[in-house]
């Protein structure tokens, strides 16, 4: 049975999808105004295997993930750049789909962009009005009002008086019944794109024309977009909601109140799930302090896997702190999977000893350690033990036929769901290989002074060589 930690409750709950085998799974996407840096990459690599190790474990899961590609920030980049809002998020866009792809995220069944679904939006927005629930600011929009929902705070533990700190992109409306209320749908200013309320028809952008005459053209707010979507895919209920730590509040905090109030039902979602902050070398993340690391970037020194194994290494819910040597531990750390895995490729299986019980084990441990709120930490440790404890047996050649089959297999199903196991091989000149494992001799020795001149020669053939928890990682300068 698997367990999860559901944010809503506090408490670890047993997984029983609304329809049998059936999950729902939906994840709040990227806004796509600029390159998608380390943080998302955590975030989105951690679902992706959620959803890979839900199908592995049998059941028949719809991943969606909405794309933002109508928000302040892209209409501000547009400015910038003397483009339309749709060429700069259809830019942005291309960009984060290269990214996850490159990421070997692929486990999303769909991608939503907020604009594709704006009569879904206009629906609900409408429902809203309708149900009392919402109500109109002449010249600024269309605003939720907190005071008809009485649930409000349940996922972060606040009440409604405390949203004064819900005021975000673009709900810091004159003229609000309650501070933290938040637009559903914006009137248009100058410059901005806008839609027809009543028919959901896109006008282009806002100017003095008849077109804009109506006073209820508009855009939509930020919430909105993915109640609207998830509605679309799902109905007014689903079973996982995903997302960054800093999307509860007030973003998630505003789809319950949202679908809640538009449906009548209750829960929008049975489980939440949310991945804890990234910071760099213990700082958040920041343009203005200049430690803002793109995956594009970081994909120019490592590979995919050691950036999957490092955000997989630690636990969703905590905070992960990225540094070079974190990075280097992990990319060691691919290293010696694939190692192992090129080993097993060469072996011919004629040996007779058997590890089938261990494999069996292994697997088992692997699910266990998934099964708990996706652990992903325990799950790579059950790699690296096997790794550990049958390769000398590899390096003998000692195994029989049955197991190095067996063992390729458990690997592979590793692999679909961690995606940290490479298929490509740094080729490291023998020369070079050979100080190395004649440096790991002088250090196990303790002998310092041989092991130094050692690093020294590795260097002086144009190569580097860090230690790291998996053994030394050799790398071209």
């Amino acid at each position: 049975m698997i367990k999860i930690l559901n944010t809503i409750s506090g408490q670890k709950e047993d997984l029983v999808p609304r329809k049998n085998k059936k999950i729902q799974m939906f994840v709040c996407g990227p806004t796509v105004y600029d390159l998608s840096h380390l943080g998302h990459a955590r975030t989105f690599i951690f679902f992706d295997s959620v959803a890979k190790y839900l199908r592995y474990a049998g059941y028949k899961v719809k991943y969606v993930m909405n794309i933002t590609d109508m928000d302040d920030r892209i209409i501000d980049r547009a400015g910038q750049e003397n483009k339309t809002v749709k060429e700069v998020a259809t830019i942005y866009e291309k960009l984060f789909l290269e990214d996850m792809n490159s990421l070997r995220v692929n486990g999303v069944d769909e991608f939503a962009r907020a604009t594709d679904y704006i009569p879904q939006i206009i629906k609900q927005v409408r429902t809203l009005i309708k149900k009392g629930n919402a109500y109109k600011i002449d010249g600024d929009g269309y605003y939720f009002d907190l005071s008809t929902f009485s649930d409000y705070g349940k996922l972060a533990g606040r009440t409604m008086l405390q949203a004064e700190d819900s005021v975000s992109r673009i709900d810091d409306g004159v003229g609000k019944r309650n501070r933290g209320d938040f637009a559903l749908w914006k009137f248009p200013k100058e410059g901005e794109p806008a839609w027809d309320f009543d028919t959901g028809k896109y006008l282009g952008t806002a100017t003095t024309a008849p077109a804009f005459a109506k006073a209820t053209a508009g855009k939509p707010g930020w919430h909105i977009e993915d109640t609207a979507i998830t509605e679309h895919f799902f109905g007014s209920q689903y079973d996982i909601h995903g997302g960054a730590v800093d999307l509860i509040f007030p973003h998630h905090e505003a789809e319950i109140a949202q679908q809640e109030s538009a449906s009548g039902r209750k829960p929008f979602v049975k489980y939440w799930l949310h991945t804890g902050f990234l910071t760099i070398n213990g700082r958040k993340m920041s343009k203005s302090l200049g430690n803002f690391t793109t995956i594009r970037d970081l994909l120019k020194r490592y590979s995919p896997e050691a950036i999957r194994l490092m955000s997989l290494s630690a636990y969703y819910r905590t905070p992960l702190d990225y540094n070079d040597n974190v990075i280097e531990q992990s990319e060691a750390g691919v290293k010696r999977i694939y190692e192992f895995v090129y080993k097993l490729g060469l072996a011919k299986g004629k040996g007779k000893e058997s590890v089938e019980e261990k494999v069996k084990q292994a697997r088992q441990k692997f699910s266990e350690a998934m099964n708990d709120d996706f652990n992903t930490p325990q799950a790579v440790a059950v790699v690296f033990d096997m790794v550990r404890d049958l390769n000398d047996s590899l390096t003998r050649n000692s195994l029989d036929k049955k197991s190095i089959k067996g063992i390729g297999v458990f690997l592979k199903e590793v692999d679909s769901v961690l995606g940290i196991i490479s298929s490509r091989r740094e080729k490291i000149p023998d020369e070079v290989q050979k100080l190395a494992e004649k440096r790991e001799k002088f250090r196990k020795e303790k002998n310092w002074g041989e092991a130094d001149k050692t690093r020294t020669q590795i260097g002086d053939l144009g190569y580097e060589v860090s230690d790291t928890v998996y053994g030394p990682l050799l790398k071209r300068k």
